[in-house]
């Protein structure tokens, strides 16, 4: 009798217990009906241990995150690091079947139609892992490949299996990338191609010079002080959460709640080059929360805008940028 997938592994240490990672990706465990009809909406057969995976946890993120490659990738020269595994089910965005999923990367972003995206990447979008079906064909065993979006699709193989994979996968400090990861960020920052939304939403701007400028010049003071670019808690970084606001009042529509947090992670969150490659929609409603008690958003007739006195002193703090 074979062995049971992970027999041997402590899967409760395997796993990143950050709010974060729950947030984000996990779900309840997979029923079998639910797997079934998500192999039925995929067109492939899932392996039995990405199954065994799924049912001790539904997604999530791995403590060890960067897996050894013998060739290099547009992320390293020696290895491709994962952001979380995407879980079986529909709910999360970042789930097979979600906002995020696999038709989605397939079907929006191109990425080649031979298997299943089971993992997104920090470069938001432009690489992902893949479950690799050409030589087993939709109900065998698939192979473990890295796709590479920036390099025209490219494909690396990993592992032989999906087991292979997540036995392989390795801690970040295996690599000191900081150096590297740094000066990859200050170029995406200072170089990388606003969203489509963002860009609209600068053009549209007239109280401002130099708008795009400014947006950049501040994403670069958050990367240098963190050494990667994202949007956390801090100072800076509740000035772009403003200035984001800020930009999306100029479409001169009546704004929601739910509407612009509907619309908020297209403009930097998931923006494509320049973006942050996710973030934590609980620091976005915060954000809004503590705005909205210390007066400077209104609501009234479930609408929110930034008040005269605030959207002043925010465009002051812009123009000393």
């Amino acid at each position: 009798m074979s062995q049971q997938p992970f027999y041997d592994m402590d899967l409760n240490a395997f796993w990143d217990d950050s709010q974060y990672a729950h947030d984000e990706y996990e779900s309840d465990p997979p029923t079998d009906e639910l797997i079934q009809s998500m192999e039925e909406e995929l067109g492939y057969k899932l392996p039995e241990s990405y199954i065994a995976l799924m049912k001790h946890r539904n997604g999530g993120v791995p403590v060890n995150a960067c897996f050894p490659t013998d060739e290099p990738t547009s992320w390293s020269e020696e290895h491709i690091a994962i952001s979380g595994i995407l879980g079986i089910g529909r709910e999360k965005a970042n789930s097979l079947g979600g906002e995020f999923g696999s038709l989605f990367m397939i079907e929006e972003w191109g990425y080649p139609n031979i298997g299943v995206v089971i993992c997104d990447c920090p470069s938001a979008g432009h690489d992902v892992v893949m479950l690799d079906y050409r030589k087993c064909g939709p109900t065998g065993e698939p192979e473990v490949i890295h796709v590479d979006q920036e390099a025209d699709y490219e494909i690396t193989f990993l592992a032989k299996d999906f087991e292979t994979f997540i036995r392989g996968l390795v801690h970040e400090d295996t690599y000191d990338t900081s150096e590297e990861d740094l000066a990859r960020d200050l170029e995406r920052v200072a170089q990388g191609a606003f969203s489509p939304l963002l860009k609209e939403l600068c053009g549209k701007v007239a109280e401002i010079d130099g708008i795009e400028a400014k947006i950049r010049s501040i994403c670069t003071r958050i990367t240098n002080a963190k050494g990667y670019f994202a949007l956390h808690a801090d100072e800076l970084s509740m000035l772009m959460y403003d200035v984001q606001f800020w930009l999306y009042e100029h479409r001169g529509q009546a704004v929601t709640r739910e509407q612009y947090l509907a619309d908020y992670p297209s403009m930097i969150a998931f923006g494509g080059e320049f973006s942050t490659g996710g973030y934590a929609p609980s620091l976005i409603t915060d954000w809004l929360d503590l705005r909205i008690q210390q007066g400077m958003i209104v609501v009234h007739d479930q609408q929110i805008r930034l008040t005269d006195e605030a959207r002043q002193a925010l465009m002051e703090k812009l123009q000393g940028q």
